[in-house]
């Protein structure tokens, strides 16, 4: 990583959220867990497909099925290859709500 490079981690997040809130940074720390909890929460247990942090970003869960298993001509050496197959995977994608998106620009 650049040395000049400027990052701001949980460290500084617990710092500022724990002065300007007033509580502990290990309270505000107990909060931030249990966010991440009731989304893993959510995903999981409840089968939901969308999330919103309101005002900040919004998750959705998208499922890809399985894929068989496929022959394809290889357009650079024109030799069949196989392609396996693929498992039914979950993807999860992040949207940054229009608030956000506005103080970036």
């Amino acid at each position: 990583m650049l040395k000049n490079e400027k990052k701001y981690g949980k460290k500084n997040l617990l710092k500022d959220l724990s002065e300007k809130s007033g509580i502990s940074k290990k309270n505000v720390n107990v909060i931030i867990t249990e966010l991440q909890n009731i989304i893993k929460k959510s995903f999981i247990k409840d089968k939901i497909e969308t999330f919103t942090f309101p005002g900040i970003f919004k998750l959705t869960l998208k499922n890809i099925p399985p894929q068989k298993e496929r022959n394809i001509i290889n357009p650079f050496t024109k030799k069949e290859i196989t392609i396996p197959a693929k498992n039914e995977t979950k993807k999860i994608k992040i949207k940054l709500l229009k608030k956000i998106k506005d103080l970036i620009k």
